[in-house]
């Protein structure tokens, strides 16, 4: 909250006195609390949203933070609706409970959702808008992954795997539970029910559902597949098939496995439009296709070398599609004919200044529900309809407003061989023109992914703390990131740590050289491609770093290729060749090879359940360290933690530990070859422990 003085009136009578007290008062006022790791902790979040059919009401999900003290978990995940006219806000379901993936009944009656209830199975929960209990109206055998309504209202229709056998279940109980590595595995099918029945249909067998959407007349749907139930083909092994109801009959509709996003019909039923990306060599969803529901060739309806990358498809009319794209930090809503021709930006964030998620909106396009956020709002409710304002319905934090932020902009500089990179840049609370700052680089994951402008700071990449604690904090899109067109995310293509992380350095050096960052106090971090990116600054540009946090992160590319469960993955579309035509190259561009030359402190963590980024990743960094005894390394690790760590017990540890080693050897300099940061923490856990 900041003072404005033309917000207070008073008589000039009043006196001096009175002008002592409103200039303390203002002071106050501007000097406020900056935010701190425990506000960073406790900052709720509008998850997702999904509006009525009549546009009269928004259902949507608030994640709650555990308390520090609470079971090991996940966030709460609560219920409420919210009236587009009167900006009225109600809680439904409220309280210790985990409620996802809601949705409307088709006549608007009742709000549906996943949850558990009583330790039992995820099922279909459903509650009256007029009020009362909430009714299942699922019995599946297993517990459901997502669900759709019938457009009649009457069905429903659900994603999940059969329940294992009783043999099964008894060879494990005898301690038999053998795993048979990628095989043996439960496809996900799709089964149908009359809303509340017990009775259901499977309607898929001998292959694995991803996703699915039922067509305007319900006649048919349109489903995702792949031949296994492996994330490696969900990644890149899905087609989309078209089943038909009266005769249960499935026909492919495309055939060119790659990355896939959302699918849906057209008004009509006649078109289906879905993103996509270009190719299996493609990194990422980045264009909108359109294809005839009776079989034929997909139209690419994405702008000519569109400098964007396109990851959700919905449709205004049964001639007009509606996309959304990330185009550099900023989000775009578009609409195009679904015969071609030019784009036409309906809502752009640089306008709105609210970084969008894709839209939930009517079917007569004049009411819209999205999930927002800018650098100030973490993630709040917000209504549109088109032509007027974007409307903010919620605030989630509102103690928020009393906490003085660092001022975030993007910036733009020239990297060494002169291509344009953009970045965001939060600046030190307090900033002052012309005096240099720590700085501490965060390096987004994927690399398939970006920096938009909106709210960036969590557990892991804490920017609005560290900006508190009188640090410059950049987050650089650097080459390979999505939002920027195929050409520039396709750059580390057959190169890791090459062009990309060269990025990087030339960021840090562009903000040292016009005068912002101190070049003896420079940190960084960063989760699974920023970890294998923090690594590598560790290692092989350990010149240019203090200190860094790489969390599960990769440090070996020729072990991660074989621990991995994205294998495939990464060979199409990362590596471009198989491991045996690139062992030494590989080797060279892993942190472990120039783990001997390190100057750099680093800390190293990570869950011990990580399929993704396997924990030996951590373990043979910290190994090559120390046997180059290496003074200023150390291995954290996070029981049962998968890809991140998912309990607010983790969380809460990553933050302050974080925090703790930076301003340890990047703010106080400290010597490496000195006394660490403290090892035992838990006096910050904010938990009862015996003294």
């Amino acid at each position: 909250m900041k003072f404005n003085p033309k917000n207070v009136r008073f008589s000039t009578a009043a006196g001096t006195g009175l002008w002592l007290v409103l200039l303390l008062w203002a002071t106050s006022l501007v000097a406020g609390d900056v935010l701190s790791p425990d506000d960073l902790l406790r900052i709720r979040s509008v998850t997702s949203a999904s509006i009525s059919p009549d546009g009269r009401w928004i259902a949507y999900t608030v994640s709650v933070p555990r308390e520090a003290d609470e079971p090991a978990g996940g966030a709460w995940s609560e219920l409420h609706v919210v009236s587009t006219r009167s900006g009225e806000s109600r809680p439904f379901i409220t309280g210790k409970v985990s409620i996802r993936a809601l949705a409307w009944k088709p006549d608007g009656s009742a709000i549906s959702f996943l949850t558990r209830r009583n330790g039992g199975l995820t099922q279909v929960w459903m509650i009256p808008m007029a009020g009362g209990e909430a009714q299942q109206v699922t019995h599946a055998d297993n517990h459901i992954f997502s669900y759709a309504w019938h457009p009649s209202g009457e069905k429903i229709a659900w994603l999940a795997t059969p329940p294992k056998s009783a043999r099964q279940r008894a060879l494990e109980k005898k301690g038999y539970g053998f795993i048979y590595f990628e095989e043996n595995l439960r496809h996900r099918n799709l089964y149908i029910a009359e809303a509340g029945s017990a009775a259901s249909e499977q309607l898929t067998k001998d292959i694995t559902l991803w996703d699915f959407t039922f067509s305007p007349d319900g006649n048919t749907i349109a489903f995702s597949a792949s031949p296994q139930n492996l994330i490696d083909q969900r990644y890149i092994g899905q087609s989309i098939y078209i089943l038909n109801l009266a005769d249960k009959s499935v026909r492919r509709l495309t055939d060119n496995p790659r990355k896939l996003g959302n699918f849906r019909f057209s008004p009509d039923g006649r078109q289906l439009a879905f993103a996509a990306a270009l190719d299996r060599k493609d990194n990422a969803v980045s264009q909108a296709f359109v294809i005839p529901v009776a079989g034929g060739k997909a139209r690419n309806l994405t702008p000519p070398n569109f400098r964007g990358h396109i990851n959700w498809v919905g449709w205004k009319d049964k001639k007009t599609l509606l996309y959304m794209a990330g185009e550099g930090t900023m989000t775009t809503l578009s609409t195009v004919k679904a015969s071609g021709g030019k784009r036409t930006v309906i809502l752009h964030s640089k306008d709105s200044g609210i970084v969008t998620a894709p839209p939930s909106y009517t079917r007569d396009f004049r009411h819209f529900a999205f999930v927002g956020q800018s650098p100030q709002i973490p993630r709040d409710l917000f209504y549109w309809q088109p032509g007027k304002a974007l409307k903010r319905l919620t605030t989630v934090n509102p103690w928020l407003a009393e906490r003085e932020l660092g001022k975030q902009e993007v910036i733009t500089y020239k990297a060494s061989d002169g291509q344009a990179i953009e970045g965001i840049l939060i600046y030190p609370v307090g900033y002052e023109k012309g005096k240099t700052y720590p700085l501490i680089v965060l390096v987004h994951g994927g690399p398939e992914t970006h920096y938009s402008n909106g709210w960036l700071s969590r557990y892991a990449t804490p920017g609005q703390v560290l900006a508190g604690k009188g640090y410059a904090v950049f987050h650089p899109n650097y080459r390979s990131s999505s939002g920027y067109g195929i050409e520039f995310s396709a750059t580390g293509y057959n190169d890791a740590a090459g062009r990309e992380f060269d990025d990087i350095a030339d960021g840090i050096d562009h903000l040292i050289a016009i005068g912002l960052a101190d070049k003896k106090r420079v940190g960084m971090g960063g989760g699974s491609y920023g970890g294998y990116a923090s690594g590598w600054f560790a290692t092989y540009y350990t010149d240019k770093v203090r200190a860094v946090c790489m969390f599960v992160g990769i440090s070996d590319l020729i072990s991660k290729r074989g621990t991995t469960d994205i294998p495939y993955e990464e060979l199409y579309v990362h590596s471009g060749k198989k491991l045996e035509e690139m062992w030494q190259e590989s080797l060279k561009r892993s942190p472990i090879y120039w783990a001997h030359q390190s100057k750099t402190a680093t800390l190293i963590y990570g869950g011990t359940a990580d399929t993704r980024v396997h924990p030996s990743q951590s373990l043979e960094l910290y190994r090559r360290m120390k046997m180059n005894d290496h003074p200023a390394v150390r291995l954290v690790q996070y029981p049962g933690e998968p890809h991140g760590n998912r309990n607010q017990t983790g969380q809460r540890d990553v933050v302050y530990r974080i925090l703790d080693w930076w301003d340890w050897y990047v703010r106080d300099l400290k010597p490496l070859d000195g006394p660490r940061p403290p090892l035992d923490i838990s006096a910050r856990y904010g938990i009862e422990l015996p003294q």
